[in-house]
């Protein structure tokens, strides 16, 4: 059995969790959350929404099916650490390629496990979101306080333009099919503009699949050079970090409402839709994090079970007259989607690609492809 190195999790308000190290050596700081999905470990670590941010799962057993180079939903991790209660000794899938601790250590993510992860994940119920330090290798528990001190949270922190990528990518892989891999859009109907601030790789396949050839644009591109594009419709990615921040791309947005372009938002593409037609957002006590979430369609009434990763909301007493409540979460009652009554423009906060989670609001894309169809 493989000799593990010791890791600690100090959070601000001093409480310290003592593990082994089953990642990069070394120390992190952000902001830790709990994600309460059962499956998909691999697709919440690639996440680019958890940008500074230490993400425990509750659930306990993380690991057992490895990893894979397809199930990556960036090209680069951003999450600042991983806090896990037990990896098993062995994992085994037809599709591994490498184990979770091969995969934390080359892409530099410092990991703890063997803690008292419902412990943990009552604090953060209790008293908040909290700033923490991870420490693995050559662990100091009183400096790793004062670095978990010294993080000041993620309120007013703009992170879309740290995770957005630098340059234009045409985008047309579509979906995963068992026996086939990824497939190809060869005859798009539609041409979307996708805004950048944190995009999941499964929101353009699931795009790509319904006709659509993507071009995918960094985060602070002026409004000017999409209307060059001529999209048939633009898309606002979800992301990390607080959204009012981020004045660049509310600018945009206001810009692209204007010339009534379709529009369709996903999670802090949703609070953006929201800032740039007058509403305002909050800070989360703890945020939504899991893929077990319900939510309720409020046209159709139907309830569904959501994929959901944010910690910030659209504040529903701010809403102007031209912003429509469409769903709502069955946990806390926060708003979950917004309609523009004036122009074809909607959002949902939480996460219709899934990956990992459920599909059961994949009925959204449609939805888009129907505002594209009509101005057509």
């Amino acid at each position: 059995m493989p000799q593990h190195q010791p890791a600690i999790l100090v959070l601000a308000d001093g409480t310290v969790f003592r593990g082994i190290s089953i990642g990069a050596s070394g120390h992190s700081v952000g902001e830790v959350v709990f994600n309460t999905a059962l499956t998909g470990y691999q697709e919440v670590i690639s996440d680019p929404s958890y940008c500074r941010q230490i993400v425990t799962l509750t659930y306990p057993h993380i690991g057992n099916v490895g990893t894979n180079p397809e199930d990556d939903e960036a090209g680069q991790i951003f999450s600042a650490g991983l806090v896990i209660r037990d990896l098993p000794l062995l994992s085994s899938n037809w599709r591994q390629t490498e184990t979770l601790p091969q995969y934390l250590k080359r892409n530099n993510v410092v990991a703890i496990a063997e803690i008292d992860t419902r412990k943990l994940t009552r604090i953060l119920r209790d008293k908040g979101a909290q700033s923490g330090c991870l420490m693995a290798g050559e662990v100091d528990e009183a400096r790793a306080l004062e670095l978990a001190c010294g993080f000041a949270g993620l309120a007013g922190m703009d992170l879309a333009k740290v995770v957005s990528r630098t340059e234009p990518e045409v985008w047309l892989e579509g979906e995963w099919r068992l026996g086939g891999g990824f497939q190809s859009q060869d005859n798009p109907r539609f041409h979307v503009v996708a805004y950048d601030y944190g995009i999941k790789r499964n929101i353009l396949r699931m795009l790509a699949q319904r006709g659509c050839k993507v071009t995918v644009l960094p985060a602070q591109t002026p409004a000017e050079e999409v209307f060059k594009l001529n999209p048939d419709g633009v898309f606002l990615s979800n992301g990390p970090g607080d959204p009012e921040p981020c004045d660049y791309a509310i600018e945009a947005i206001q810009k692209i409402l204007e010339k009534k372009i379709p529009v369709y938002g996903i999670c802090l593409g949703h609070q953006l839709l929201a800032l740039a037609s007058g509403a305002k957002t909050v800070k989360m006590k703890f945020g939504h994090h899991g893929a077990n979430h319900p939510v309720q369609d409020l046209d159709s009434g139907r309830v569904m079970i959501t994929s959901q990763n944010h910690g910030f909301a659209v504040d529903p007493d701010t809403l102007p007259a031209n912003l429509r409540v469409t769903h709502k979460s069955l946990f806390d009652g926060s708003n979950q989607g917004l309609s523009r009554t004036d122009v074809p423009a909607f959002s949902f906060q939480g996460h219709p690609e899934a990956s990992p989670g459920p599909h059961d609001v994949d009925y959204l894309f449609d939805r888009f492809i129907s505002l594209m169809q009509q101005q057509k």
